[in-house]
């Protein structure tokens, strides 16, 4: 007994393979972003409740997470990051830690 393949196996779309990757690929940039996004929401609670000793340590993680956010941003494309601020609520001390003020 012989076995055939499908016909239709040699006549993969090269768009279609490619579109699919893409559409992987970009899911894993977002996902990425998502993360980031979370550290500097987690960073900048810590940030609100630490105490007077602490606040040097946490301000200085707090930088380390929105600039880590900005840079996938930037990847992305989303060069102002205006928004970002705005939603976030980043405080001035953060942004002056970065260099942005």
């Amino acid at each position: 007994m012989s076995f055939r393949l499908p016909q239709n196996l040699g006549r993969i779309d090269q768009n279609t393979v490619l579109s699919a990757l893409d559409y992987e690929i970009m899911g894993e940039a977002a996902a990425s972003l998502g993360q980031a996004g979370q550290k500097v929401e987690q960073a900048l609670a810590q940030l609100s409740t630490a105490d007077a000793p602490d606040r040097d340590k946490q301000l200085k993680a707090a930088a380390c997470a929105v600039h880590a956010y900005f840079i996938q941003r930037e990847l992305f494309g989303l060069k102002s990051h205006d928004n970002a601020i705005r939603d976030y609520n980043i405080p001035r001390a953060v942004l002056a830690r970065l260099g942005a003020l």
